[in-house]
């Protein structure tokens, strides 16, 4: 896990890692040291006899939002962070890495608990090597040299997407929340039954060929199919396409991993805000499904669903389906993209936010947030499930963001 999150910054030169274009985006080097802190403080200093942490104002430079920790450096200044060198925060990881092993090596060391943190420490550094992912990707394609993270594949012909089908789901009823073995976040916890009436899901995501038509259509010159709020930020921030389209010589573009390619029309469309999905869903007279409907559709049709496309893949971009994808399968419902949801990022009935530090690590953010589903081709596979709640504020567009339709 360790050496994955140092692999995606290998393709980086060193000043790649300390740039910081927007405040959702933070530097490489951050995330590197960042992901390291967590270890130090969360299990070396409370358990490993006689732990020495590795520099003493690394707590201040690499807290994250914890303040039951501390204070720390503003968000919004951790591009400012030249020092500590690039290398030096390789042999923090270093060090930290080598204390952790002594300390799982030591028999009766780690107390029931503490294996569990062991287990939340392993899916926070994922979660930072999803947003590695994406941050490199907006950090990059903030150059005028539109430079490249990775060489480009040789192009394969574009096969048209198959044709929409609808999946008619039976309301009622419904079980939704984390049951069972292994590891969710705890605002996956407090399984609950949900009432939802007759629905039909969108068998796949919505593509850039699509998205295009409502593009083509005028949609994003209509405020008849916006939000107030988000035809208003549209209008003051310029939007007339996803996050990183460009027209270029006349066909639409975009900036990837592999540098400026033209768009794969196929593909599922992505960066794409909250306000965008849901005006492209009134425009084809549908609408976003809830979280609720998309978990409990999940559940129906997750086995009868094609893989998507994850981290392992090296790709980062969502991949087309097969043209002769089966119409009475859901598919991508795991990878390629991040699906909004028309629900409010709120509590489960009977959730119970953790004491200290770690009730900081989602509790807190329930408000003013929207919840999505189903993972990208950013997040590690053995990451995602089906019960996961990811969650944005409705005007993101730097993740990779998707559509599917609920009617």
């Amino acid at each position: 896990m360790r050496h994955q999150t140092e692999a995606l910054c290998r393709p980086l030169l060193p000043e790649d890692t300390v740039v910081q274009p927007m405040l959702d985006v933070s530097p490489p080097k951050w995330h590197l040291a960042h992901t390291t802190w967590f270890w130090e403080t969360f299990l070396l200093k409370p358990y490993l006899p006689d732990y020495t942490v590795f520099h003493p104002d690394y707590a201040y430079l690499f807290n994250s939002y914890y303040n039951s920790l501390g204070s720390r450096v503003n968000r919004a200044d951790r591009g400012t962070l030249s020092r500590p060198a690039l290398q030096e925060v390789y042999a923090y990881r270093e060090f930290v890495n080598t204390h952790m092993q002594q300390l799982l090596r030591q028999p009766g060391l780690l107390p029931e608990a503490a294996r569990e943190l062991v287990e939340l420490g392993l899916q926070h550094e994922q979660q930072h090597q999803e947003l590695l992912v994406t941050d490199i990707k907006y950090i990059l394609s903030t150059s005028p040299l539109a430079p490249a993270y990775q060489p480009a594949a040789p192009a394969a012909p574009q096969a048209p997407a198959p044709p929409v089908s609808w999946l008619p789901v039976a309301g009622g009823l419904h079980r939704i929340g984390f049951e069972g073995q292994g590891f969710c976040f705890d605002n996956e916890q407090a399984p609950h039954d949900t009432y939802v009436a007759d629905f039909e899901l969108q068998n796949r995501l919505v593509t850039n060929s699509e998205y295009l038509e409502f593009m083509e259509a005028g949609g994003y010159r209509n405020f008849q199919y916006w939000l107030g709020e988000g035809w208003d930020l549209a209008q003051q921030q310029g939007w007339e396409a996803p996050l990183y389209w460009v027209l270029h010589h006349g066909t639409w573009h975009r900036f990837t991993h592999q540098g400026l390619q033209p768009v794969n029309l196929a593909a599922p469309v992505t960066h794409i805000s909250f306000y965008e999905a849901d005006a492209y869903a009134h425009w084809r007279g549908c609408r976003l499904p809830t979280e609720q409907e998309w978990e409990i559709a999940a559940r129906r049709f997750q086995h009868d669903t094609t893989t998507g496309t994850f981290l392992e893949s090296g790709l980062y971009d969502p991949q087309p389906l097969p043209a002769d994808a089966p119409a009475d399968q859901c598919h991508q419902l795991l990878g390629d993209a991040w699906e909004w949801t028309y629900s409010a990022y709120h509590p489960y009935p009977g959730y119970q936010r953790a004491a200290g530090a770690l009730g900081e690590y989602n509790g807190k953010f329930m408000l003013n947030q929207l919840v999505l589903r189903g993972g990208s081709c950013a997040t590690p596979e053995s990451h995602i499930r089906l019960t996961y709640r990811n969650f944005f504020h409705a005007d993101k567009r730097w993740q990779f963001t998707g559509i599917r339709l609920a009617r």
